[in-house]
């Protein structure tokens, strides 16, 4: 029982942002309920329910929002719950008659949570797109990468996850937060664009102050400097190296045996480039496991670069309990941690419309409005087949 118990909440499946923002307020304790559509977007590949983690400690069921039928049960749903969130374009969910004003109308405190790439309105609000679209929008994909090449492809950790998992579920949180002392809900309208470009906040700080150079690999923390940096061992793995303060820089050039450069130059970018091909001389004379060794212990900031096979096999990872494996299948745990009501993984991911009687029960349906609501789906499943 996390500390999100006793909450309820809608869940119109989707992918990415909104799919990871379920599973955080679900492994927070939060009664979830996850609405997919009987057609769902495509990644490509056919993904087994067991193997698609980000749907874990909820059920899912089928419904065909696009009939009266199964649009009513979103609006039954939404008068017990403390908040939806849906992922879709500007307008589809008013298409389908599921809109805030809707769904407001049957529960006056409801949460109405909207992810989207560009939000809710503006020249871009209706475009498709997707996760390195919207983190090139906003500057970051520009400020990524080595300075004589393009601008890599990232994983979607920074707009779909960062930008947008994490600020919906903030959000939400908030504005049930206020919702309990105002007696009244409101949307939330999470764009990963916006969410990317706040989490660069500090970064134009310090391009007004004239503190960073607007070009990739020219800068304190994107590569240019020898002190944060990743750097091939002898067996052509990686160590990373973040030594930003002077002692943790001293530190390093210690744990590598370097005497030829001296810690006070740290910041001289003069000697940058000198200083660097030191350290990459050093890195490459022992293997990556030789290095986690010497450094461990020391303030020198350096880390192994693991794949993630390994990471859940390093002995700080077992010990913390990072990785569990739930139903077979080794995953990340939940985060954050909390002290007196935990976590917890509640669920393996089901597959949609297996436990579709068992979760409207719980959700409050009487046995003729899950029958009424499972003669729809039938009928409308066997139809589209």
């Amino acid at each position: 029982m996390g500390p999100l118990a006793g909450y309820k909440i809608v869940e119109i499946a989707g992918i990415g942002p909104g799919q990871y923002c379920g599973m955080l307020l679900a492994d927070m304790g939060a009664q979830l309920i996850r609405v997919e559509r009987p057609v769902t977007g495509d990644l490509g590949f056919p993904m087994p329910a067991r193997f698609n983690l980000m749907n874990r400690s909820r059920p899912t069921i089928n419904v065909d929002l696009k009939t009266s039928e199964g649009a009513d049960l979103v609006l039954r749903l939404c008068e017990s719950s403390d908040a939806i969130f849906e992922g879709f374009r500007p307008g589809v969910m008013e298409r389908l008659g599921l809109g805030p004003e809707e769904c407001m109308a049957r529960n006056k405190r409801l949460v109405y949570g909207r992810m989207t790439g560009y939000g809710q309105e503006g020249p871009l609000a209706d475009t498709v797109g997707h996760d390195t679209n919207y983190i090139a929008l906003a500057g970051a994909l520009h400020a990524i990468g080595d300075a004589d090449r393009p601008p890599p492809v990232p994983l979607n950790l920074i707009g779909d996850l960062g930008g947008g998992g994490i600020f919906l579920a903030m959000g939400m949180l908030a504005a049930m937060l206020e919702a309990s002392k105002s007696g009244k809900g409101q949307v939330v309208d999470a764009a990963m664009v916006d969410g990317v470009a706040s989490m660069l906040t500090g970064f134009h700080g310090l391009l007004a102050g004239e503190f960073w150079q607007d070009q990739r690999q020219s800068n304190l923390l994107d590569g240019k400097a020898p002190f944060v940096k990743v750097y091939q061992t002898q067996d052509d793995k990686y160590v990373s190296v973040c030594a930003i303060e002077n002692r943790f820089y001293k530190a390093l050039l210690d744990a590598l045996d370097i005497t030829t450069i001296d810690a006070a130059d740290q910041h001289k970018r003069d000697e940058w480039a000198k200083h660097e091909a030191i350290i990459a001389a050093a890195f490459r004379t022992k293997t990556r496991d030789e290095w986690s060794d010497i450094f461990a212990g020391t303030d020198a900031c350096a880390a192994p670069v693991l794949s993630l096979r390994e990471a859940p096999s390093h002995a700080h990872n077992r010990a913390r309990g990072v990785f569990v494996t739930v139903d077979g299948v080794e995953q990340p745990g939940p985060a954050p941690r909390f002290s007196r009501t935990p976590s917890e993984i509640s669920s393996a991911p089901n597959e949609p419309g297996s436990v579709d009687e068992q979760t409207l029960a719980a959700w409050g349906l009487d046995e003729d409005e899950i029958g009424r609501f499972l003669a729809c789906a039938n009928s409308s499943q066997g139809s589209s087949a």
